[in-house]
């Protein structure tokens, strides 16, 4: 989509925030728009990153069972992360950060040397076994989060998404007649396209047959928010064993998984990303079908041979590849 024209009928901007790909469109809004919401996305990487050691996070993560007060918009996201945990019965999961980190996803993605065997940090080293965000101390009077001893939050996913539709509504806020912000695959939409009412949103396959019946290919919505949750996204080794980073909360360790990869269409990106996860460690698809209805969400899954099996209503939100 070209955006040179001196009407700025729509702009975009592609640029590299939280640790993958985002892309940005406004359709008839101001000038400036896209570059501002690059810029407040970056303020929210700087906020909510576990990789860097000054954000917001990354002090809570440190503060060994001490109460720490946060900003509005980390409680928010700490208390949805929490929610999701609920809703998922467990299944999503924002305290599996010290078994991700055994794992040797200790670091930003893009640092970490994915053909070389990485050194476990200590001899012998476990995978410690997530607690379940039901030990979060939330004080919302104050905004207040209390994680207990050696408990630690990674926001990861759950983030994106808050931080596509925190965006997305900022830009409609502020005159655009539509957007789009799509991060890393959490991607919200709103409003009007660059061309016509309805957004097409490319789905995330894998390789294989479809399924009877199945149209899988694009995504075509009006509002609301998309996200695709993979085991294949973020693989590396350990020793001669492969992993990746959906950690299995029963183990601590890299899930064994039904599905390669589900993609969930919800009323916003928030809600996409943790139903998305949700049904990924789900066991088939009357289990998968159900953790989406919990978030008000349908999708699509595909199992580990490359087909394509539809959960819930998704069927009117298809259409066939070009």
């Amino acid at each position: 989509m070209s955006m040179h024209d001196t009407a700025r009928e729509h702009d975009e901007l592609a640029f590299g925030v939280m640790g993958t790909d985002a892309h940005v469109i406004v359709v008839r809004g101001p000038l400036g728009l896209c570059k501002q919401a690059a810029a407040r996305l970056a303020s929210l990487e700087a906020t909510w990153s576990r990789f860097r050691p000054d954000s917001e996070l990354s002090r809570l993560n440190a503060a060994a069972g001490r109460p720490v007060v946060v900003s509005e918009l980390t409680y928010a996201v700490i208390a949805r992360a929490v929610d999701a945990w609920e809703r998922s019965g467990g299944a999503f999961d924002p305290t599996v950060l010290p078994a991700l980190a055994a794992s040797g996803y200790d670091r930003d993605y893009a640092t970490m040397d994915h053909e070389a065997r990485i050194a476990e940090a200590q001899a012998g080293s476990g995978h410690p076994l997530p607690p379940g965000a039901g030990v979060v101390e939330l004080d919302p009077i104050v905004r207040a989060v209390r994680l207990p001893g050696g408990v630690a939050l990674d926001l990861g996913g759950i983030a994106k998404g808050v931080a596509a539709d925190l965006v997305v509504a900022e830009m409609r806020a502020s005159g655009a007649e539509g957007a789009c912000v799509n991060i890393g695959g959490d991607l919200r939409v709103s409003g009007a396209s660059p061309s016509g009412p309805a957004w097409a949103v490319e789905i995330e396959r894998e390789p294989g047959p479809a399924a009877s019946g199945a149209a899988p290919g694009v995504a075509v919505l009006v509002g609301g928010g998309i996200a695709t949750s993979s085991c294949r996204r973020r693989v590396w080794r350990r020793g001669s064993e492969q992993r990746h980073h959906i950690i299995d909360p029963r183990t601590g360790r890299s899930a064994h998984l039904r599905w390669s990869s589900v993609t969930a269409i919800a009323g916003c990106a928030g809600d996409a990303e943790p139903a998305a996860t949700a049904a990924l460690m789900s066991p088939d698809a009357a289990h998968a079908t159900t953790a989406l209805g919990a978030f008000g969400a349908v999708g699509l899954a595909f199992d580990q041979t490359g087909r394509a099996h539809e959960l819930g209503a998704i069927g009117p939100f298809l259409a066939a590849m070009a």
